[in-house]
């Protein structure tokens, strides 16, 4: 049997984005993340807190669930890493990952709009979301076999573009096909389909399930093209691998321009996964919008999102990854201070007439910049890390990279969750979001543009 080319291979890796971009599309940001803020926001309604305090609650839980589910893939990530860099293998360890988005996501259908099994939703949402950034450190782990460091850039960017376009198509069929109305009608006028019950939640529930599907079938030409990188014949006892870790993690300091790059992307990364994490249980919270509305933001955001990290490869390989990451994380922090200034009754401090649609527009403005911006940043962020990555440990590096992307992801939820029950304010919530953008780029100062390997 002939083996696939280099461009069958390189196509079989976009697939693992276009397949994988859901769970955090659907699920995180714009369908079960507000789904669910709005389901327990409504049953601590019931247990006799006043709105804001319920909504401050619900988002705390939400955030809670993140925490949790982001300190198992940050602490885990790196030693997955190094037992597959001990084997050999990446493909075996894809697969048992895919297994558990598939279980975690499709387990969503059983969360009830009664709130009475909030704690079982958090679960199911862990798992998958595990399997899916457990899945994500191995395929990035393949990046360095795909091209030349100049070509990487180019390839990494159009990952993320291919991969938000199926975030993009996955949300559109979720509105129109499946998410309810108020009328009971998806956003085209149907009932939803296989007799699913409006009344019950049935068709936004669906989602959880349709995002499995969604995986499954398109991770397909995935594990039809793409092959075990035939220079990565070193195999290792498991202990060996362990301990190689440590070393490298212990030899950080040695490599500045590497360990200053892990540190600011470790913040900058953690304060755009809180953007991701919370801002369609924002849309929620503050500004009273519904799944659909949050869902059509989505879709105008995820656009934006492919176009631009589209834009950030061409700009990644014309400047280098370095100058594009500080140019769009600027911008995040400045669309993250403006986010937390406007609420129903004012901007920036500045009150507007009730019922005005001044604030729909601005976070409509602001969606479509964090959704192109953070496509860039992670797009060129994956780019810089392959420079400073060899071949044969590149799992064990991008389970690093993983570490740096999640040790610290209870602090973007844990923040939030503070800041929104001291100050009553799902709105101010966000703001510690804003410091860590700027953290990381304090750090990333050390960090060598063309990194830190010769090859």
């Amino acid at each position: 049997m002939q083996e696939p080319s280099l461009k069958k291979r390189i196509w079989g890796w976009f697939f693992f984005d276009w397949a994988s971009q859901p769970y955090h599309t659907l699920l995180v940001t714009f369908i079960f993340g507000p789904y669910f803020a709005s389901v327990a926001a409504i049953h601590f309604l019931g247990t006799g807190m006043d709105e804001q305090t319920a909504d401050a609650r619900a988002q705390s839980l939400w955030s809670l669930g993140l925490l949790v589910s982001g300190l198992a893939v940050g602490f885990g990530g790196p030693i997955m890493g190094a037992l597959a860099d001990a084997t050999g293998k990446r493909l075996p360890w894809i697969a048992v990952f895919s297994v558990l988005y598939i279980v975690g996501s499709g387990s969503l259908w059983w969360v009830l709009p009664d709130g009475s099994n909030l704690w079982f939703g958090l679960l199911a949402f862990g798992i998958g979301f595990i399997g899916a950034e457990y899945a994500l450190i191995f395929t990035n782990a393949q990046l360095p076999s795909l091209g030349t460091k100049d070509e990487i850039g180019k390839i990494s960017g159009t990952g993320f573009a291919f991969g938000y376009l199926g975030g993009l198509v996955s949300l559109i069929v979720g509105l129109l096909i499946f998410v309810e109305q108020d009328n009971g009608r998806t956003l085209i006028g149907l009932s939803p389909p296989f007799g699913l019950d409006p009344d019950a939640r049935e068709g936004t529930r669906f989602i959880g399930p349709f995002v499995a599907a969604w995986f499954l079938i398109f991770m397909l030409p995935y594990f039809l093209w793409v092959r075990e990188d035939p220079s990565r014949r070193v195999r290792i006892p498991a202990w060996l691998a362990l301990a190689k870790l440590v070393r490298t993690i212990r030899a950080l300091p040695k490599r500045p321009s590497l360990a200053s790059f892990l540190g600011g992307s470790m913040l900058y990364r953690d304060g755009l996964n809180g953007l991701y994490g919370f801002g369609g249980t924002y849309a929620v919270l503050v500004l009273d919008w519904s799944l659909t509305q949050v869902g059509t933001f989505g879709i105008i955001s995820v656009i934006s999102a492919a176009f631009l990290s589209w834009v950030g490869g061409g700009l990644d390989l014309r400047f280098g990854p370095k100058p594009v990451i500080k140019a769009a994380v600027l911008m995040l922090s400045a669309v993250c201070l403006f986010v937390a200034n406007m609420d129903r009754t004012m901007v920036l401090g500045m009150p507007i007439a009730e019922g005005s649609g001044l604030p729909d527009t601005i976070f409509l403005i602001c969606g479509v910049l964090i959704g192109g911006l953070g496509g860039i940043v992670q797009s060129a962020s994956r780019s810089l890390m392959v420079r400073h990555t060899d071949n044969e440990t590149a799992t064990e590096a991008f389970g690093l990279y993983g570490l740096a992307g999640r040790a610290t992801s209870f602090l973007a939820p844990a923040l939030i969750g503070a800041v929104t029950l001291a100050t009553g304010s799902a709105r101010l919530g966000i703001l510690p979001v804003f410091g860590l953008f700027i953290l990381g780029l304090v750090l990333l100062r050390w960090t060598h543009p063309d990194g830190d390997q010769t090859s």
